[in-house]
């Protein structure tokens, strides 16, 4: 599904070629993930947590302006030096020439803070940048607020501590710690920003974004986190379902056979009913089982075989896909079942 997407997005002159060096780089199951928020959600503290225990490459407004050295780097200081709002164009273009570097095609990557609004989100969609992942913190913003006054940051590391939930034991970093310089306006205008970009991104993301209370303490934070960003999306390829409902008599096989095929629209499949089915139809193998019915025998598996492959080879099986109960009752039974390649899956 990702190649094909890739292929969609970037239209190669040679698909064939395309594919291999996608195959080659063997990278679909690297983390690609955002992490957004209001301000003062705990946005870096998750990214670098994730970073950690992923071995993914982080990348932030702070890394991209003053830790890489990119073709417009210069040219986003300067903004940011003029005290003026960097073009969504400009960011888009920056992410982009980062996550094309290898460490991030090969190990993945946590995007922190990015997108910020619709436009940026529909530039990184343009340049073929989708997350698998979207992490969206909320608290409310009395809490943010009196979590920015409390925030601290360690210039050398990077990370984020706070004065009353989580201050360092280390006498050296308390030292060399200094605060954000957000004031309370500036904290409440930066809000009252992100509250009216938040519905659009979260539309365009809605898929694969999960909102994750940051109003609760930060172990159970990241475990929200990282149980999130480790499920895998159901996939939008064709899918036939080849259900078999297996138990012992009374288990309510039949029941649950019955309701699984009122709501996905699959076919019943009762082996037993086939089989009174065929008798009353008064097919050839209908007559061939006819006796062994009425005299209680078990049916011979070659007879019951051919008519359940009969049933799963029709076209609504074939398009829909089937869910099958009553059959096989036994090893044998199972591995005629496998032979005739009618396998649940």
């Amino acid at each position: 599904q990702n190649m094909l997407e890739e292929l969609l997005i970037h239209k190669p002159d040679d698909p064939i070629q395309f594919m291999i060096d996608h195959l080659k780089q063997n990278n679909d199951d690297a983390p690609r993930i955002c992490v957004l928020g209001p301000p003062a959600s705990g946005k870096t503290t998750v990214a670098m947590w994730l970073c950690k225990h992923l071995d993914a490459v982080r990348i932030s407004p702070e890394t991209l302006l003053f830790k890489e050295v990119l073709a417009r780097t210069k040219e986003a200081k300067a903004y940011k030096e003029r005290k003026e709002k960097i073009p969504n164009a400009l960011w888009a273009n920056l992410i982009q020439e980062r996550l094309s570097n290898v460490d991030c095609i090969k190990q993945g990557w946590i995007l922190e803070g990015f997108p910020e609004n619709q436009e940026q989100a529909w530039m990184l969609q343009s340049s073929g940048i989708f997350p698998s992942h979207v992490v969206m913190l909320y608290a409310p913003d009395t809490v943010l607020i009196e979590r920015n006054s409390g925030k601290r940051l360690d210039p050398i590391t990077e990370e984020v501590y706070h004065t009353t939930f989580d201050w360092p034991d280390d006498l050296c970093i308390q030292q060399r710690l200094v605060k954000p310089d957000l004031s309370e306006e500036e904290m409440s205008k930066k809000l009252l920003e992100y509250h009216r970009n938040f519905p659009e991104v979260f539309q365009i993301y809605q898929k694969v974004l999960k909102s994750i209370n940051a109003d609760q303490p930060a172990v159970d934070v990241l475990s929200q986190v990282r149980t999130y960003v480790q499920t895998r999306h159901r996939s939008a390829a064709p899918f036939t379902p080849r259900i078999l409902f297996c138990g012992p008599p009374g288990s309510g096989k039949s029941l649950q056979a019955a309701l699984i095929a009122q709501k996905y629209g699959v076919v019943n499949v009762c082996c037993g009913q086939l089989l009174k089915e065929a008798i009353a139809d008064k097919t050839k193998l209908g007559e061939l089982v006819k006796p062994y019915v009425d005299s209680g025998y078990p049916v011979p598996d070659n007879l019951v075989m051919k008519i359940l492959a009969d049933r799963l080879n029709t076209l609504d099986c074939m398009t829909n896909g089937w869910v099958l109960h009553g059959f096989p009752r036994d090893v044998e039974q199972g591995e005629q079942l496998q032979k005739s390649q009618m396998i649940p899956n």
